[in-house]
């Protein structure tokens, strides 16, 4: 496929799958370059749903949703900020982009909720499992199956880190990445999509927070330790625009891990746990805002309030979301109370008072009035005698609206126009938001933009060919100009013709060569004899042992060297897992006490259980993409209902087989 034209993603995220996809489906061939050890990025967190406005199931659900709607409650949220020509790409191709998931890819996406800021419910999920990863893994999946079975067409390549975006000098066009993958550096020529997400995790000593909005730099992060703004930096770097970067959203409800309140990474509580019923309360028990306002607006209201703040839902709210309870609950960030007075008693205050706060609420749902501006109150009432499943909460960093600046094409624009063969999808594209995204676009963008700049990508390759083609000399032209060198040879070279004796005898062979002139005279009579050493050639004569250097012709018709890997460097990932799945460690078999297991419970010795195997996640830990504070949250402990919950069973397989080091004693193992 090297040597194939093809469109080069940046960034293995929903929006780059989804541009894989795009790209595959408008004919041209693909190739993913992801910096880390596995795809899915930010993508796999998201925890809410996908919005769709006028989608089949709002129809089927009666739903009087309309993209119109759906675009005013965009403009809303955007204040100021908005971009009108890019907030209607988001809203309109909503619909679509959540039909292109559920009919293309079969992803259920079957119910529906209402997130704040959202004058009607519009964000679609499933039964089981986050959204962002039931449909990010799903198209993984996808691609990966592609790439093993049609290898011509795609192709991923894992920790390969673009460092920076290829340009003809001459045009001002992209034309390829340079990227370092196992300590060496090598290069992709072809139009790029950049999807390599936002900067709210960036900490680097390059900070995009720092230098944009130093004023909430101290605030922990809801993203990948890996979401530094690359594709953003890159891009500015070869003079893009850049767009709204001081618009960073400070999410008002991270989970707070009771057993470490200070950490700097942490774990989202979704929107939707507000979206079914769940309201939020200060130290003293009392509400202080509409639960289902802006983000922006619910994080201004908690700083000026007192904490510690609890995000509290009613056995209905709970069991509307029993999955996502459960979760949480699992992961110790989440606790039950089997009534209000346990959660009175946690929180050091009266029974009495906290009952007083539930029967103000039990009221505005009966008035339907709120003097916080709540219109809607899914699940009430809240009655004492009730369970409850509470979390404490903290704003924390989450999204970043700021980044290039695009044209509704998903074209990176500079101050002159498009940059050309240069495109961006999802939380890289400033402007698509505003001042302020509303819950549920985040996973939207990235599919209607993915899709965008897919299909852009590919028109440009395609365009770009045809005008390679269109260059090419016609067969009467050749022929003129062949003539016409014909004729010019002729004057200048005296007739002649050559005629090449190769003699071969007990020596080393030689080669006469007569030029006899064709005027007729013996005079001009030209030889020329030599000698040649016989050299053996095999199949293996030109080495593949050592990187090869190959100029091509690139669209443009502009010389590049590429710089390949060796043969034994640039196995497809596909084949690196089959050959470990189907030679497995023979330790596979030992026998492991969970007495044992318990044992190995640290950062620098971290064993789990899952499905009956155990499995030394050491090594893996700064590899897993949910971060390694999930892994080690089981270190030490039987880990299998939280891996079911949000994993396939051949995950482990696929992606970490080496991790397996024998079974648990008395436990059918399964994976």
């Amino acid at each position: 496929m090297d040597n194939r034209p093809k469109v080069i993603v940046v960034g293995g995220g929903l929006a780059g799958l989804s541009a894989a996809h795009t790209v595959l489906e408008r004919g041209a061939s693909v190739i993913v370059l992801e910096k880390n050890a596995f795809l899915g990025g930010n993508s796999t967190k998201a925890t809410s749903g996908i919005n769709g406005a006028l989608t089949k199931t709002q129809i089927k659900l009666g739903i009087p949703d309309s993209a119109d709607a759906f675009y005013e409650d965009s403009a809303a949220s955007a204040k100021h900020l908005l971009i009108p020509e890019l907030t209607k790409v988001l809203t309109w191709q909503s619909a679509s982009a959540v039909e292109w998931l559920s009919e293309k890819f079969k992803i259920d996406l079957s119910l529906v909720s209402r997130l704040g800021g959202h004058t009607y419910p519009r964000t679609h999920r499933g039964t089981e499992r986050f959204p962002g990863m039931t449909i990010t893994y799903t198209l993984l999946e996808a691609l990966e199956n592609i790439a093993k079975t049609q290898p011509n067409r795609a192709k991923i390549l894992k920790k390969a880190n673009v460092t920076r975006l290829l340009k003809n000098e001459e045009t001002g066009a992209v034309i390829g990445v340079e990227y370092n993958t196992n300590g060496e550096v090598f290069q992709e020529f072809g139009p790029v999509i950049i999807a390599t997400g936002g900067f709210a995790a960036d900490f680097t000593e390059t900070s995009l927070i720092k230098t944009y909005r130093p004023d909430i730099y101290h605030l922990p992060s809801t993203n990948a330790q890996t979401t530094t703004g690359d594709g953003i930096k890159m891009a500015r770097n070869i003079g893009a625009e850049l767009i709204h970067m001081d618009m960073v959203q400070v999410h008002p409800t991270g989970l707070v891990d009771p057993r470490d309140p200070d950490a700097k990474w942490k774990f989202l509580a979704a929107e939707a746990l507000r979206g079914v019923g769940g309201i939020l309360i200060d130290r003293h028990g009392k509400r202080f805002c509409n639960e289902l306002g802006y983000r922006d607006y619910v994080t201004d209201r908690m700083w000026n309030s007192k904490g510690p703040f609890r995000l509290v839902l009613n056995s209905k709210a709970a069991k509307e979301l029993e999955w996502h309870v459960k979760h949480y609950m699992g992961r110790g960030l989440m606790k039950k109370f089997n009534n209000g007075t346990e959660l009175a008693s946690e929180m050091h205050i009266e029974p009495e008072k906290l009952e007083k706060q539930f029967n103000k609420y039990n009221k505005n749902i009966e008035s339907k009035t709120d003097k916080f501006g709540k219109k809607f109150f899914p699940n009430g009432p809240f009655i004492m005698n009730d369970e409850y499943y509470v979390a404490i909460v903290c704003p924390v960093l989450h999204f970043t609206m700021g980044g290039v600046k695009i044209s509704p094409d998903a074209e990176v624009l500079n101050k002159e126009g498009p940059i050309p063969g240069l495109f961006a999808a999802g939380e890289l594209c400033g402007g698509v938001h505003g001042a302020n995204r509303l819950g549920g676009s985040s996973l939207l963008a990235c599919v209607v933009f993915g899709r965008v700049s897919g299909a852009s990508a590919s028109s440009y390759l395609l365009n770009d060919l045809s005008n390679i083609l269109s260059n090419l000399p016609t067969k009467s032209e050749l022929e003129e100009k062949e003539r016409e060198e014909k004729e010019k040879e002729e004057k200048e070279i005296q007739p002649s013709m050559k005629i090449t004796l190769e003699l071969f005898g007990t020596g080393e062979p030689t080669t006469t060569e007569v030029k006899i002139p064709l005027n007729g005279t013996s005079s001009g009579i030209e030889t020329t004899t030599t000698k040649t050493k016989t050299e053996t050639k095999t199949e293996n004569s030109s080495s593949s042992s050592s990187p090869v250097n190959k100029k091509i012709g690139h669209p443009g018709n502009i010389p590049k060297t590429i710089t390949k890997p060796t043969n034994n460097e640039n196995k497809d990932n596909d084949e690196k897992k089959e050959s470990t799945t189907t030679n497995p460690s023979p330790n596979r078999e030992r026998l492991i006490s969970m007495e044992e297991v318990s044992k190995h419970n640290t950062e620098n010795d971290c064993w789990v259980v899952i499905n009956g195997y155990v499995l030394n996640m050491t090594n893996f830990l700064n590899d897993h993409p949910g971060g390694k504070n999930a892994i080690l949250l089981y270190a030490g402990k039987n880990a299998s209902d939280e891996f079911n919950m949000l994993h396939q069973f051949d995950v482990i397989e696929k992606y970490a087989p080496d991790t397996i080091i024998g079974k648990l004693a008395d436990a059918t193992s399964k994976l």
